[in-house]
């Protein structure tokens, strides 16, 4: 009995002794770290262009004396940015036929997918440089214009943040890093991509169409 005692507290303080350093970390959300990262991001993101459209709003709607393009003779170029934003919304399509082609195991579709994906977005950006050099307006010049290159290039920026992540993952895909079961590193800025498609959509409507 004795032995027994003795054997069982040999057992417990071994046990006692399994565990070092602080308890795990206790996860409140069911959403993982990097998911939950990037969509507290986005809602930032959201909040900034919130910002600029509240301005371009005032600008077009309360300010007394301020009018929006065509000022001074300058005109934007709707088709161009119509045909851009046709460019950007289809690589959105790619993306989620990149994304959809890893979930399946098809490394080939997420190759291809992810490369379009690339070109079609720095196609876009390339277009909308040109159009800053082609436009005859300066970002200083009006009110407006203030605007329209406030807006448009903090959507820039982020197709170039964008095209960054693009670029990482199309390196890694040729080098095989993902498979149908390990593909967070497709699907998180895949998420970011089509945010930025989707803010294009309603930079172009106010912008240029409204």
């Amino acid at each position: 009995m004795e032995a027994a005692s003795v054997t069982g507290g040999v057992a417990l303080d071994h046990h006692d002794d399994d565990h070092h350093g602080p308890p795990p970390a206790n996860r409140s959300s069911r959403v993982e770290p990097a998911l939950l990262g990037m969509l507290l991001f986005i809602i930032s993101e959201i909040m900034v262009f919130g910002a600029f459209f509240t301005a371009y709003f005032f600008i077009r709607l309360v300010a007394e004396g301020h009018t929006w393009f065509p000022v001074d003779g300058v005109e934007l170029p709707k088709a161009i940015a119509g045909m851009n934003t046709a460019i950007l919304v289809s690589s959105s399509l790619t993306m989620h036929w990149a994304q959809t082609s890893i979930k399946n195991g098809n490394r080939a579709g997420l190759r291809t997918g992810i490369l379009l994906t690339t070109l079609l977005g720095a196609t876009f950006l390339f277009i909308q440089i040109n159009e800053y050099v082609n436009l005859g307006v300066a970002p200083q010049d009006h009110a407006p214009a203030t605007i329209f290159y406030g807006l448009t290039g903090l959507h820039g920026a982020h197709v170039f943040i964008g095209l960054t992540l693009l670029i990482m993952v199309t390196v890694r895909s040729f080098r095989g890093h993902f498979t149908a079961d390990e593909h967070r590193g497709v699907e998180i800025p895949g998420i970011y991509w089509h945010f930025v498609d989707v803010m294009w959509v309603i930079v172009y409507t106010s912008i240029y169409i409204i």
